[in-house]
């Protein structure tokens, strides 16, 4: 049975919660290694990236690499009606504490639409699914910035292994990524640049609830299985 975001989100929280420091501190590396390995991001002139806090997925050496090979990185800044402007990153010093616990750029803002000019976006997440719908903390703020974003930049949501879940609720105003990053399995591409499903393998793991990165058995078949990712996304008795 398919589960509200609420119920999803407090899943997805407890769950990391419940990683330690060095796990987490590894997959963010991992992330970080897959993440610069991207053509798509080696040929960037503008990322518009985040800082990561708490127990999301570590970007704080993501955020640093980028800026010192030589790309104009650019980090939120929370405005007070919950949309984002953005400001560039001058190295770890170009930080000050901001609203909310988050860690935001001193240097002068640049206006709303200035991710509309990234040529990557790199995006939080709590969950996604195989159709690119997002689960955020549900502020809204990315769905009103990625609003802003053409179809033709890549969008990439960096999540936990078990993140990349069948479904994730969606409403009118949610905005999709493109992609994934995960620790394990790299980069997922799930909407191609029109916003059609990228892989049809995606489209039909949505529909029969299985993993669709998962290893194609002797008899040509994904097994179906009750891991993590059933578990945030399922009711969890049968899991």
């Amino acid at each position: 049975m398919a589960v509200d975001k609420a119920t999803l989100r407090r899943r997805v929280v407890a769950a990391r919660a419940a990683m330690s420091d060095s796990e987490r501190t590894a997959a963010g590396r991992r992330i970080r290694d897959q993440v610069l390995e991207m053509p798509e991001v080696s040929g960037a002139g503008t990322v518009a990236a985040y800082y990561s806090v708490g127990t999301e997925p570590d970007t704080h050496g993501l955020v640093f690499a980028l800026w010192k090979r030589g790309s104009y990185v650019v980090l939120p800044v929370l405005l007070p009606d919950g949309d984002l402007d953005w400001a560039s990153y001058e190295g770890p010093d170009s930080l000050a504490p901001g609203p909310r616990g988050l860690l935001q750029p001193v240097e002068p803002v640049r206006g709303p639409g200035t991710v509309a000019r990234a040529d990557i976006v790199l995006v939080p997440a709590l969950a996604v699914d195989v159709s690119g719908n997002r689960l955020g903390r549900g502020g809204g703020s990315y769905d009103r910035a990625l609003a802003r974003v053409s179809g033709q930049v890549p969008t990439i949501g960096l999540i936990y292994d078990d993140e990349l879940v069948p479904g994730v609720p969606a409403e009118p105003h949610d905005r999709a990524v493109r992609a994934v990053a995960r620790p394990s399995h790299g980069v997922t591409w799930l909407l191609s640049p029109m916003g059609r499903p990228a892989d049809v393998r995606a489209a039909r793991a949505d529909r029969e609830g299985r993993d669709f990165l998962s290893p194609v058995g002797a008899d040509g078949q994904r097994p179906v299985t009750h891991s993590p990712l059933c578990c945030l996304q399922k009711d969890p008795a049968p899991c």
